[in-house]
């Protein structure tokens, strides 16, 4: 099994550790300590090494930060783990802030009248997350010091950092060689009078470089640093034994490598200006080229954007993958259907099952992040992690809401879909319904060139609306290609200022959460294409969405009352196209399932 169910967020341990933790700020003379969820890499998810805030809170989420005072410790949380940190946190000694509601800025100002020192580790935090605290936090009197990380010094037995083997991507996979993804990026870097840029986000550089890595669970990433130069030559700094002949032989002789220990030479001796992210760039890194005295300048970290445009490779790619997993959850659902009536079931042994379902495919490399298979109330948990100790019968008349996917080389899947065991409540299909119709929104969509994700968002939300609901997370996030399941800059969010563009790929997810009641979402990964040809009247360049994901919507939940003509056309459109792609690909009591639950409403 890739995942496990071993509980690992331990808040009994956290009134001493932020004891020790204010023991050794006492002694630095330090008011307080910035804990971020955030590595050097700037990932999302974290090696064992670097899971300060877990060890220091017990807060296991995704994205979230503490900050440590004398007196106040707060646990920076946003709307998708409000229920979560409620159970993984001592409430003694620990406050849940809302955030981004509650600036970290405007809550140290508030808990410290009387000024201070906030220390932070340089390398956990981006020049932009510091420079936007620097100018409030003087007027009151508080100053930002930038040194050494006061949690690994009071970490006993911290984990050593991962030394996953680095190897190579094909490029037929990728649709375009390192080669040449270096030389369209060094173009760029030539016209803008920059010698050369520093790359820390490990996705940019596996992409940049046709490179896979095995640092962290869930995302085939490699832990590493990259300079790119102007002349399309590369400098990678990696742990030595990350690195074998045959990634050497793959990467050729226009890249450098060189052991983590040489990057802070390597950053002194270059010549300037020097490209650097303000939003992903470790803050250190500015300080570094100013001891140097070498100029840089701000420019985003130019592989994010061309790797959020899938070539036409990657797309194939990933509708291959979705085909084989699409055939995987209508094989576990199949089981579902036949053994949940049974209430024999727990949620353990639903996210045991639909693994297996996935590595009977014989092309499953990981799970693309740990499954959330959430029974009854613990479906309103967003990010729900099953343990031994939350693990909760699957119960008749409720709702089990199921999000997963899988790493497969030719590409990520990630889909949600809730399930009604039994007969469940009016209330539950209705808020079903309106979840489904946001969806369908998104799904059959057709916008005008240069929209963003903040202007798509309210679509699927609508419906839920003009029922006085909502939901407290983005509606979609970007997904990579054989990569990080949840990838930047593409979102449908209310705060996402990226232009749509085709090529990117995205999750389609609105849902609805009742706290102590029940959770529902429906998820499809979708393509942005440009519309067909005849969908425009006035030659206004349009785009529009291609579903990627094919897996059956349990009909069981809709209330057909509630939706229109052409929402129902989309529902039975879309059944009889997972039939036909998928049928084939499954077994014969699969198929029989199948049918049945594709039927038209």
């Amino acid at each position: 099994m890739f995942q496990t169910f071993e509980t690992v967020s331990q808040p009994e341990t956290g009134a001493a550790r932020l004891a020790d933790l204010r023991g050794a700020l006492q002694d630095a003379g330090l008011s307080g300590f910035l804990v971020p969820r955030a590595d050097l890499y700037r990932g999302e998810y974290v090696a064992p090494h670097d899971d300060r805030l877990a060890w220091l809170t017990g807060f296991t989420g995704s994205a979230g930060f503490c900050a440590v005072l004398p007196e106040r410790a707060g646990v920076f949380i946003d709307g998708r783990y409000r229920v979560q940190v409620k159970s993984q946190i001592d409430l003694s000694v620990y406050d849940p802030v809302p955030w981004p509601e509650t600036k970290l800025q405007d809550w140290l100002i508030e808990n410290l009248p009387d000024g201070g020192e906030v220390g932070f580790d340089p390398w956990l935090h981006s020049f932009a997350e510091v420079d936007t605290m620097v100018a409030p936090l003087r007027d009151a009197g508080i100053r930002l010091v930038s040194g050494p990380n006061f949690v690994d010094r009071i970490w006993k037995g911290q984990p050593a950092p991962p030394m996953g083997l680095i190897t190579a991507h094909p490029d037929d996979l990728a649709g375009e060689s390192s080669a040449s993804k270096r030389a369209r990026l060094a173009e760029v870097l030539s016209h803008a009078g920059q010698s050369s840029t520093i790359i820390t986000l490990p996705d940019s550089i596996a992409w940049l470089l046709n490179i896979r890595g095995r640092d962290i669970a869930r995302n085939p990433v490699p832990h590493c640093l990259a300079i790119l130069h102007a002349d399309e030559t590369v400098d990678l700094f990696a742990h030595p034994d990350k690195i074998d002949d045959d990634l050497r032989a793959h990467l050729g002789e226009d890249i450098c490598i060189a052991p983590m220990d040489a990057f802070d030479g390597a950053l002194r001796a270059l010549d300037g200006p020097v490209r650097l992210d303000r939003d992903n760039a470790p803050f250190r890194l500015t300080e570094i080229l100013n001891e140097a005295g070498i100029a840089f300048e701000w420019g985003a970290d130019p592989c994010i954007l061309p790797k959020a445009q899938k070539t036409a490779a990657e797309i194939e790619g990933a509708r291959t993958a979705h085909i084989r997993d699409g055939a995987a959850m209508v094989e576990f659902l199949t089981w579902l259907d036949a053994t949940a009536p049974s209430e024999t079931l727990t949620e353990i042994d639903v996210v045991t099952e639909l693994e297996c379902c996935r590595r009977a495919t014989n092309r499953l490399k990981d799970i693309s992040f740990e499954t959330i298979a959430g029974s009854g109330p613990n479906g309103a948990i967003v990010h729900y992690r099953v343990t031994r100790d939350t693990n909760r019968p699957v119960k008749s008349g409720e709702l089990l809401l199921i999000d997963s996917g899988g790493q497969y080389v030719d590409g990520t899947t990630d889909i949600t879909r809730t399930i009604a065991v039994g007969d469940v409540g009016a209330d539950e299909r209705r808020c079903f319904t309106r979840v489904l119709q946001g969806m369908i929104g998104i799904s059959g969509l057709q916008w005008p060139v240069g929209l963003a994700g903040r202007d798509l968002d309210a679509i699927a939300r609508a419906p839920l609306w003009m029922d006085g609901l909502d939901y407290n997370h983005g509606t979609g996030h970007g997904v990579g290609s054989y990569l990080c399941v949840h990838e930047g800059p593409q979102r449908l969010s209310r705060i996402s200022e990226q232009p749509l563009l085709p090529g990117m790929i995205l999750s389609n997810e609105p849902g609805y959460y009742r706290e102590g009641a029940f959770g529902i979402r429906i998820e499809n990964l979708i393509v942005v294409t440009p519309a067909p040809e005849g969908a425009v009247e006035d030659g206004r360049s349009m785009l529009c969405f291609e579903t990627l994901t094919y897996v059956p919507i349990d009909r069981r939940l809709i209330e057909v009352d509630l939706l229109s003509k052409a929402e129902i056309a989309w529902i039975d459109s879309y059944h009889a196209e997972v039939l036909s792609r998928i049928g084939s690909h499954v077994s014969g009591p699969a198929r029989t399932w199948l049918q049945a639950a594709c039927a038209p409403l």
